[in-house]
C-alpha cells in the first residue's frame, strides 16, 4: 500500500511538473494552443470521416459484386 501511494504521488508530481513546464516553454499562447489543438482534432475528425466513406463505399462496391456472382 505505501508503494502505491508514493507511486500515485510522484505520478502526480510529475504530472504537474510537466504541465507546468509546458506552459512555461509553449510557443503560443493560452488561447492560441486551444485554437490549435481544436483545429488539428478537427482535422483529424474530418480525415477520419473521409476515410470512413472511402471505405464504406469499397465494401458496398464488394458486396454488390459478390451478389452478382
Amino acid at each position: 500500500m505505501r508503494t502505491l501511494i508514493s507511486w500515485l504521488l510522484g505520478f502526480s508530481l510529475g504530472a504537474a511538473l510537466g504541465a507546468a513546464l509546458v506552459m512555461l516553454f509553449a510557443p503560443l499562447s493560452g488561447q492560441e494552443l486551444k485554437d490549435a489543438l481544436k483545429q488539428h482534432y478537427a482535422d483529424a475528425l474530418e480525415a477520419g470521416r473521409q476515410a470512413s466513406a472511402a471505405r464504406r463505399a469499397e465494401m458496398e462496391a464488394q458486396l454488390a459484386q459478390m451478389r452478382q456472382r
